[in-house]
């Protein structure tokens, strides 16, 4: 399935829309992008191995690792990558669950979660 990228920014920015309000008011310096595609260095920080591929990507400073200087930190950056989200949906329904799904797995990291506890988690 394919979409244009302002209708996928679209989808991403209702996902956004639609965490509950605590977790808003916790996101302050985090900016929310979208990329065609992951780059090779995004793939290696990441640790995707070969024949994988990355749906979303959390880069910064999660909440629980935070001190008192981190106000003077650039925006964390969580970005959803629209070609592999695309390729695992067969309808627009199942793109705009697999982009929720990967904002709610992004924002967790933010907040501390590894990919592990994650897993545990069902996410």
């Amino acid at each position: 399935m394919r979409i244009d990228p302002t209708t996928f920014e679209a989808l991403v920015a209702q996902a956004v829309d639609e965490l509950p309000d605590w977790v808003h008011e916790r996101l302050e310096n985090v900016a929310i992008l979208v990329q065609p595609w992951p780059t090779g260095e995004q793939l290696r920080n990441a640790r995707v191995g070969q024949g994988r591929t990355l749906l979303g990507l959390y880069e910064g400073i999660p909440l629980t690792h935070r001190g008192r200087r981190s106000g003077l930190t650039p925006p964390d950056r969580i970005t959803l990558f629209q070609r592999p989200l695309e390729a695992l949906a067969h309808d627009e329904q199942t793109l705009v669950a697999r982009i929720r799904q990967t904002i709610v797995h992004e924002v967790a990291h933010h907040f501390g979660f590894s990919d592990e506890h994650l897993r545990e988690l069902g996410y």
